[in-house]
């Protein structure tokens, strides 16, 4: 099956298009408006610094449906310590930038995917009010967060980072919480992985996507603009 080399314009081909590995296209920029037409549609960029830009639909998706969060009793334990303080989009590049020096698998492997370029992409999208970040304090320092992209009722979950015990699952613990006030559609977690599995996330198909995203992504009012607790 051939993949298709974007061109100037922001369109992409359909997501059945996509080979066996869910690779829609290659090529292209990370401009906002490519950035945006691609979340709307399914999409999500996913590559190493200095390789060509590689654009992915999978075959199997995976979300975190916000009222199957698991809170295991150690969890629990730590939510009613209080020990954390969460807040939202008071410092994105922060957190987009330990979240690129976090580690994968063993914790041999850096999340050499997030580069300079896709940080610099994700900033201008927080800059327009798409792109936030969740990030959790102990006293004043920095210890965990997550970020993604936020369309219509939709959250697109990219990475997260934790420097103390259970500091990013709080972050996601709380985000959850307003998501659900809001009356999101389920998390998009892109891929599964044991880790995310842990915390409720469940494999769904391309095609049953999809549909999520057309139920969510027009559903009355869009968050743009800073996110506040």
């Amino acid at each position: 099956m051939k993949v298709t080399l974007l061109d100037d314009s922001n369109e992409f081909p359909p997501v059945s298009s996509a080979d066996k590995s869910g690779i829609v296209a290659v090529g292209g920029d990370l401009s906002a408006a490519r950035l945006l037409s691609a979340y709307e549609n399914g999409i999500f960029p996913w590559f190493n610094p200095g390789e060509m830009i590689m654009w992915w639909s999978p075959e199997e998706r995976g979300i975190i449906p916000l009222d199957g969060l698991k809170v295991h009793k150690s969890m629990r334990n730590e939510l009613n310590r209080m020990r954390y303080n969460v807040t939202y989009d008071t410092c994105f590049k922060d957190v987009i930038t330990q979240c690129s020096k976090s580690f994968r698998g063993e914790k041999t492997q850096p999340e050499t995917w997030i580069g300079d370029n896709m940080i610099h992409s994700y900033l201008e999208l927080h800059k327009l009010g798409v792109a936030h970040s969740v990030e959790v304090w102990k006293g004043s320092e920095l210890v965990g967060g997550l970020y993604g992209v936020s369309i219509g009722r939709m959250f697109f979950g990219e990475s997260m980072f934790s420097k103390a015990t259970n500091a990013s699952k709080i972050g996601l613990f709380n985000l959850v919480e307003k998501l659900r006030k809001w009356g999101f559609g389920p998390i998009d977690c892109q891929m599964m992985n044991p880790h995310l599995e842990s915390l409720g996330a469940i494999p769904i198909s391309r095609s049953e996507f999809q549909n999520i995203l057309d139920q969510h992504l027009s559903s009355g009012k869009t968050f743009l603009g800073t996110w506040t607790e």
